[in-house]
């Protein structure tokens, strides 16, 4: 068997694949979890890479995180690995971090500074908008420097927050639509003068969807979120049906005081299956920041914020993303699928770029709670993943009145796939 024919196998497989999955998708009930296949198989997950991973907006980090000129970030998108570099302009930029020489990656560090970046292989050597420097001497009189940049990346940021996108033309939607209000609601915070505290990685032994759905819903929350639990209050909305009368009237009071301050509120959603969404919601009374006795996180409070009760402003981005902005400080999460039945959650913390740590935050007090939280779900997303392997899992009903932000996930997530399989 030659190459081309292990070529021609591979891809009949895939289109194989390609297939299934849009039978899947279509035969699905809609208020149930997903069939097995979706969860766990190989050649479905490159499916989801390629139609999702690879083609839709996804965030990858905070503006703070390269403040200054030459400062880069990297993370890999299954098998895609992407440098974001901030240029002598301040242009924020996104390249697949890849040598146009022979493919090495060129930054590799997870983060760094660079006068201009420089691949460790052969020494070519790229500025900081991914122009092609310098290639030895030897690479003949044809060789043509000005075709030889990095490979951009999309890439665009809002309200401190960075999205890239792998596809070869821009996502259709209301994305900008969603950035525009991302730099309103996200003003008061000031994200240019916040700095990193600390992050977290951790490994998940479960597909990347079944992290997010655990992340759509609280139904979980009481039985496995006590630290939690001391400050979250789980409801999303004044409607909820969950949402007893006390806490109706401690969001209209609450609600005052944010339009007193002048900090926006109005929920807003985005899309199908309200893939963007932001909402304000009030921490439990008596307590300002998502720490484990409900004090501040840190002595510092952001941007232009005066009230240190603001509660937690909730930012999602499907497929990868959710968010808590607090008055002092602020924690970015981010999903990236490693392989069918593995994901890494990243976890991030941010403070005022001039608050000193040991005299006004804690780094240890500031992950306290996400660090208990993302183990419970780690362990909770596991159990999960090694029942639905099950050759007795069949797909559950969700509860409409629990579960309804994971019912709309998967309206999200099924109608995306099949949009862009039919859009080959």
């Amino acid at each position: 068997m030659n190459q081309n024919d292990l070529l021609n196998i591979t891809s009949a497989t895939y289109a194989d694949a390609q297939q299934e999955m849009e039978q899947l998708l279509e035969a699905r009930a809609p208020n149930y979890s997903l069939p097995q296949p979706l969860y766990n198989d190989p050649q479905m997950f490159r499916v989801d890479m390629e139609e999702i991973f690879q083609k839709e907006w996804l965030f990858v980090g905070m503006s703070s995180e390269v403040p200054s000129k030459g400062d880069y970030i990297t993370l890999e998108i299954g098998q895609n690995p992407v440098l974001i570099v901030r240029d002598a302009e301040g242009n924020i930029n996104a390249f697949h971090n890849t040598c146009r020489h022979r493919g090495s990656r060129i930054c590799t560090k997870q983060r760094g500074k660079a006068a201009n970046l420089v691949c460790p292989y052969h020494t070519w050597t790229y500025d900081l908008k991914g122009n092609l420097l310098f290639a030895g001497s030897d690479m003949g009189e044809s060789f043509d420097m000005k075709q030889n940049g990095l490979k951009k990346a999309l890439c665009k940021t809002a309200g401190g927050f960075i999205f890239i996108s792998l596809a070869a033309e821009e996502p259709q939607g209301d994305f900008d639509e969603f950035l525009a209000t991302l730099d309103e609601y996200m003003e008061p915070y000031d994200v240019e003068n916040t700095k990193l505290a600390v992050e977290s990685n951790m490994y998940e032994k479960a597909n990347w969807k079944l992290v997010i759905e655990n992340n759509r819903e609280c139904y979980h929350c009481a039985a496995n979120h006590p630290e939690l639990l001391n400050s979250l209050l789980e409801w999303d909305d004044t409607n909820d049906p969950r949402a007893p009368k006390d806490f109706v009237d401690h969001y209209n009071t609450q609600a005052a005081e944010w339009d007193a301050e002048g900090i926006p509120h109005e929920h807003r959603s985005f899309g199908p299956g309200k893939r963007n969404r932001i909402v304000r919601m009030p921490l439990k009374k008596g307590t300002q920041a998502m720490t484990m006795d409900g004090s501040e996180g840190s002595k510092k409070l952001l941007g232009r914020i005066k009230n240190p009760k603001l509660g937690s402003m909730r930012i999602l981005h499907l497929p990868n993303s959710w968010n808590h902005m607090q008055s002092d400080h602020f924690v970015v999460f981010r999903v990236l699928p490693i392989s069918a039945q593995e994901s890494l959650v990243t976890t991030k913390w941010f403070v005022h770029k001039d608050a000193v740590e040991g005299v006004d935050y804690d780094v240890k007090k500031l992950r306290h709670v996400w660090d208990a939280t993302n183990e419970q779900d780690r362990v909770l997303g596991e159990e999960n993943q090694r029942g639905i392997n099950s050759i007795g899992y069949q797909p559950g009903p969700y509860s409409e009145t629990y579960e309804f932000a994971v019912i709309n996930f998967l309206e999200w997530y099924s109608d995306t796939v099949r949009k862009n399989l039919q859009n080959k």
